[in-house]
Order: C-alpha cells, then sequence, then structure tokens
C-alpha cells in the first residue's frame, strides 16, 4: 500500500480491522489484491463532508461511499449535535427517502440511530418527496429531519441531506458543527445502530392530505382553470416520487386531463428508461415528449427522483415542443405570480421574492417593474430558506427560484417544491391560455419588456482526489490571473465571494459582500454580461454560469437575437479557456 497516502492507508486500516460486517471487509480486500489503488483512494482518502446538498456520494465501501457505516456515523453525530442544542428537551425528527437503491435500508438505518439516540422519530411509511419532508417538519413542531436521496444523480449514488428545525437544509453554524461531531466519532462502535421501535412512528396518507391542502391555498387564478379544466398536460415521476402527489395536486387545483408516461410511473432506483434521471436533460423527457406529440398536449412536465425539481416543455409558435430551461421557466413563474396577484388585488408592499447569484437577472427585472424586492442567495436553495425564515415576521414571501429547475411558491416550506410548481406552472399556463396567449408568447413577450436574457450552464466533470486537486487549481488561475476581458467586453468588476469582496477592475476599489463566505467567482462585464464559476457541492463538476443580454425590439427578431447571443457566450467561454 506504499503508493497510498497516510490518510488513506490509515482509513482503510481501520476499516479492515474494526467492527465492520465481514463482507464489507471483503471487498476491501478484494480491491486490495486487485491493487486497485485509484479506486480505494477514492473510496478512502477522506470522509464525506456536508456540501450544498448535504451528504452525498457513491454507493460502496469506504469512509468516502455512501453505506450504512457513513449513514450510521452522520446520524450519530446529527444526534450528539441536537443533544447539545436542546439538551434535555424532547427531540423530534422525521425521516423520509426516495426511489434511490437501498433507500428504505438507509433510512431504517437512520431511523435505528436517532431512536437509539432517545430520538422521537417520524417516518414515512413509504417513499416521499423532499418538499413534503420540509413541510411535515414545520408542521409537527420537529427539531430536525433527513431524506435519503440523491435527487437527479445517476444511479449508482445515493445521499442524505439534513434539515433544521425550520425545514430548510443545514447551514452555518449547523452544517460545521455537525461535520465536527461526525469527525469526533473515532470508532464506527459509537455509532448505536440498535433501534428503539417505541419511539418511531410511521406517517402516511393523513400527512399527505394535509400537505396538499396546504398547497392548494396557492392557487390565484381558479376562474382560469375552470375554464381551461380539460387543458392537455403530459407528466413524468421519472420513477420518483412525484407520481402519485402530482397527477392528485393538479386534480385538486382542477386539471381533469393530466396523461401519465406510464413507463416511468413505476418507482426503480436503476432508472431503466434514462440515462440520468434529470430533468435538465432533454434525454430524461424523451418518453414524455413522444406522448404530448401523440397527443397533443399543451405542457409536458417531469419531475426527479425526490420531486424537488421540474423541468417543462411548451410548443413555440411552429406549434413545435420545445424544452425551456431552469431560468425561462422560473422568470415565467415569477412574472406569473406577481401580475396574478396583482390582477387579484392580493400584491402588497410587504411581498418579497428570492433567487440565487446564478439565476437569471430577467427575474429581478421582473421584480423591479413590480414594485417587489427581490433578493439574492448564495447557491443552493437552502440560502433561499433561510431568508424566508429570518424575514417570516417582517415580510411575506411569494416564490423562489435557482437555475437548476428548483422553484418554491408559498411559505409552506423550506426547500425547493416541485409538486407545488407543477400545479403553478400548470395554472399559468390555463391563465395565459384563457387570455389567447401560450406560454412560449408569454416569454417572448417578457423579453419584449425587459430584454433578452440568456442563459447557458457549462459543467467540467472532474472525478476523484485529482479532479478535486484540478479544480482548486482553476478557481485559483482565475483568482490570480483575472481575466480583463471576455466576449469582446472589458471586464468591470470581480466579485469573490470566498474573499466577500467585490473589487472594481478599473479604480481597483473594493467594497464587502454581505453573503456568507462561498467559493463563487462572479466577473461582471462593460455590456452587463455575468459569468460565475463555482465549484460543485454536490457533483465532482465545476460549473460556469454564462449570462448574457440583447435588446428584442419585436419577435420577429428572436432567432437572431438568439444566435448572436448563443455565439456571445461561445466567445466568453472561449476567453475563459472552457469549452
Amino acid at each position: 500500500m506504499h503508493e497510498l497516502d497516510s490518510t488513506t492507508q490509515k482509513n482503510i486500516s481501520t476499516w479492515l480491522n474494526g467492527n465492520y460486517d465481514q463482507q464489507t471487509k471483503d471487498e476491501i480486500q478484494a480491491l486490495l489484491n486487485q491493487n486497485a489503488l485509484t479506486e480505494l483512494t477514492d473510496a478512502f482518502y477522506r470522509d464525506l463532508e456536508f456540501g450544498t446538498g448535504g451528504l452525498r456520494g457513491i454507493m460502496g465501501v469506504g469512509s468516502n461511499r455512501i453505506n450504512r457505516y457513513t449513514i450510521g456515523m452522520a446520524t450519530q453525530g446529527l444526534s450528539n449535535y441536537l443533544k447539545k442544542v436542546y439538551g434535555d428537551k424532547e427531540i423530534r425528527v422525521v425521516i423520509a427517502h426516495d426511489c434511490r437503491n437501498n433507500a428504505t435500508t438507509f433510512a431504517q438505518i437512520t431511523a435505528d440511530v436517532f431512536s437509539a439516540n432517545g430520538i422521537k422519530v417520524f417516518m414515512f411509511e413509504h417513499l416521499r418527496p423532499t418538499p413534503q419532508l420540509s413541510y411535515a417538519i414545520r408542521e409537527l413542531g420537529c427539531h430536525s429531519g433527513v431524506m435519503l436521496t440523491a435527487s437527479h444523480n445517476p444511479k449508482e449514488y445515493s445521499g442524505y441531506k439534513a434539515y433544521w428545525n425550520d425545514g430548510g437544509q443545514l447551514i452555518a453554524p449547523h452544517d460545521k458543527n455537525v461535520v465536527q461531531e461526525v469527525l469526533a466519532i473515532k470508532s464506527v462502535d459509537e455509532v448505536r445502530f440498535q433501534g428503539n421501535p417505541v419511539l418511531i412512528e410511521k406517517l402516511g396518507h393523513d400527512m399527505d392530505e394535509r400537505y396538499i391542502n396546504r398547497l392548494t391555498r396557492e392557487s390565484i387564478s381558479p376562474g382560469a382553470i375552470s375554464r381551461q379544466s380539460d387543458m392537455k398536460i403530459v407528466f413524468s415521476p421519472i420513477h420518483g416520487t412525484g407520481y402519485p402527489l402530482v397527477p392528485k395536486v393538479l386534480r385538486r387545483f382542477g386539471f381533469q386531463n393530466v396523461m401519465l408516461v406510464d413507463e416511468q410511473i413505476k418507482f426503480d432506483g436503476n432508472f431503466p428508461t434514462v440515462l440520468y434521471p434529470n430533468p435538465e436533460e432533454q434525454e430524461a423527457l424523451t418518453l414524455a415528449l413522444e406522448k404530448a406529440r401523440e397527443t397533443g398536449a399543451d405542457l409536458v412536465m417531469a419531475t426527479d427522483p425526490d420531486a424537488d425539481r421540474v423541468g417543462i416543455a411548451i410548443r413555440d409558435n411552429l406549434g413545435e415542443l420545445i424544452l425551456l430551461n431552469g431560468n425561462q421557466t422560473g422568470s415565467l413563474l415569477f412574472n406569473y405570480v406577481l401580475t396574478a396577484r396583482e390582477s387579484a388585488g392580493t400584491l402588497t408592499e410587504k411581498h418579497y421574492v428570492v433567487k440565487t447569484i446564478v439565476t437569471s437577472q430577467l427575474m429581478d427585472a421582473i421584480a423591479a417593474a413590480k414594485g417587489v424586492p427581490c433578493y439574492n442567495v448564495l447557491t443552493g436553495f437552502k440560502f433561499i430558506g433561510d431568508l424566508m425564515t429570518r424575514l417570516e415576521r417582517e415580510k411575506t414571501f411569494l416564490v423562489g427560484g435557482e437555475e437548476s429547475y428548483g422553484y418554491l411558491v408559498g411559505d409552506h416550506a423550506r426547500d425547493k417544491d416541485a409538486i407545488v410548481a407543477a400545479a403553478m406552472i400548470a395554472e399559468m399556463a390555463a391563465y395565459y391560455k384563457d387570455q389567447g396567449q401560450s406560454l412560449f408568447e408569454a416569454l417572448i413577450t417578457l423579453y419584449l419588456e425587459h430584454g433578452y436574457y440568456k442563459e447557458r450552464l457549462i459543467s467540467l466533470t472532474k472525478k476523484g482526489k485529482s479532479g478535486a486537486e484540478e479544480i482548486r487549481a482553476m478557481m485559483q488561475s482565475y483568482r490570480e490571473n483575472t481575466p480583463t476581458e471576455l466576449g469582446g467586453a472589458a471586464v468591470t468588476t470581480l466579485k469573490d465571494y470566498a474573499g466577500q469582496v467585490s473589487t472594481d477592475m478599473q479604480s481597483g476599489s473594493k467594497t464587502p459582500i454581505d453573503l456568507p463566505k462561498s467559493d463563487v467567482l462572479q466577473f461582471v462585464t462593460a455590456d452587463g454580461s455575468v459569468i460565475s464559476a463555482r465549484p460543485s457541492g454536490t457533483e465532482p463538476k465545476i460549473k460556469f454560469y454564462c449570462s448574457v443580454r440583447g435588446d428584442l425590439s419585436d419577435a420577429s427578431q428572436f432567432e437572431q437575437v438568439s444566435a448572436e447571443l448563443d455565439a456571445k457566450i461561445d466567445r466568453i467561454m472561449h476567453d475563459l479557456g472552457v469549452g
């Protein structure tokens, strides 16, 4: 093992000699016998840490993998932290899981460890969406919660999202404190795996009804739905938790013509009908699009496995189905909620909306035109949830969104919610159809009013330890050798969220950024382009978010301006050495 670093060797030795099951030890020994140094390093070079989405990784043996021991240690660490925070008070948590392979097992292990530590557990009897977990924490007055999911990652992944008492994912200082509690566990023997069934209570149909009833309160235009109740909608849960809640909520809203993609309503952690269960990818919507073409549907929607993200397809002016990206859907949704409430007379000075710093500035422009504050927070919906909690006694949250297809309408949860988003998107389509306008035409109208904002996300995958080092080197290079020009326009501002400082590139003057530290760089150019570089907190990737803007004076110019903006993004990415 001389080619493995000392930390990796130490972790392997701990697992081979510790109180781990024999099958686990046999798998490790087999890798050693094969001299599988890269696989061993990736599995043992570190302990999994909480990122923007919690604990997430590939399932398998090792300290850097998702398995019964890393799940157990995470839960023991969280239990220890909850006891430190709440002392002798009765501590209550909620647990849910999606359709992932081993998710039921991991959920039971989580429940057992919590209950073994004397913590009251509410556990959903069957798989449920992430947003319903967030809702249940708030509804039941719990102190924490755990969602077993890897969201839209490939089938070999699993994950563990930890939540706090407001229903939001862990943020500072709780996230780091829980990590410290986990790291303080020196032996798997410290994990209390033997559960106490008396402390575990199952949640079922009643909590579904409470959740659904709460979501229906967000409807703004019931009259439009009533008149357009036969609007054809195709929905796919992509084998996940969106079924049956999305169809049920759509019916409660008043939609009577919802068609399901039969091949994808079966819960299956292998996701046999798609390459990746990610509604951001066109391939994942292939079957839904086929059904929409066969049936003449107006709207296509698909949710990811834990139903916190939704992707949609609409018809363009030629009647062809096109996919919208997360920025376009979010912009339409922001505009609809504000416009419909304005028309209904229910928009007040206390209302506000929220987006992330890498999400389209079109949303800021829409909110400004309506006189509604639009707050920008760090990437990760947990920061939207945190702001909601901090403002809940002063202001009223309406809608939040991020470019990665996550939206929330209403304050019932503190995480993105594809269940309510799907219902509100359908309502939005009915609202515009009732006025003789398609969603595509509504989008073009936004561009005519505010400018054509076009975004593109470029992700570079860098796997394993070497990949993580390469990503760090890229970010360091951008900081030390900041480009002076991107896409033919001068870089006027550099925002370094890790240093919490914004630098004027001409004068050198610096102003503080009033957000938590985050490894994000933003380049702002003289013509208004914004390019963000950000290592992912949940995947082995570095992501580049490129946003450009052009003027659209007539709908007939849409294709031409779109092509010009695409070319501009290409030039910017080339200047950054990407793509």
